[in-house]
């Protein structure tokens, strides 16, 4: 039986980047389905985020072969209401996994506070590490976590910066 070596890498992610009117995107899939979406300024910077995020992988850039992915993920920034059903390789601590699963169910044009979170996932002491689930989220807009509030109502840190926080909330207001 062969092993894998600590350098060997364990995954193949290919990935693809482009535009969206928040900024640069890359979008990333596994075998598994897709395991990021990234939102920033520059994809030379989603891509080291990316690489800090999967650093056991093999990446491989793929815009060809990821054009229509790319091109989907974009339409759903665009439009939220068009849903994105799309098989997502989730990797987190099974806390996280409750925490986005309930996220997933916010319906687009919905908020909730931290605090609400924390007692529908069965963990109303756990609002800070609600939060933290939120911020280590790889799949912006597929796991909205742009739809929790603080409790009183107003916007508070968002890894893609409170900008794009604030421009999806108001997208999906009017839809």
């Amino acid at each position: 039986m062969h092993t894998a070596s600590p350098r060997q890498p364990t995954a193949v992610i290919r990935f693809a980047s482009g535009h969206c009117a928040l900024g640069a995107l890359l979008v990333a899939q596994s075998e598994r389905g897709l395991c990021a979406i990234l939102l920033g300024d520059e994809a030379a910077a989603l891509a080291d985020e990316l690489q800090a995020r999967f650093p056991r992988s093999e990446r491989r850039e793929d815009q060809a072969g990821l054009a229509a992915l790319l091109a989907q993920v974009v339409a759903f920034v665009e439009a939220p209401q068009r849903g994105l059903d799309l098989p997502l390789d989730l990797r987190g601590t099974a806390f996280q996994q409750r925490v986005w699963q309930a996220l997933r169910e916010i319906p687009a044009g919905s908020t909730l506070s931290y605090a609400e979170l924390a007692v529908r996932i069965g963990a109303p002491r756990a609002v800070r590490a609600v939060a933290g689930a939120c911020a280590a989220n790889a799949l912006a807009v597929a796991i909205p976590c742009h739809r929790v509030l603080r409790s009183d109502g107003g916007l508070s840190g968002y890894r893609w910066g409170v900008a794009r926080k604030r421009a999806l909330l108001e997208r999906e207001a009017q839809q």
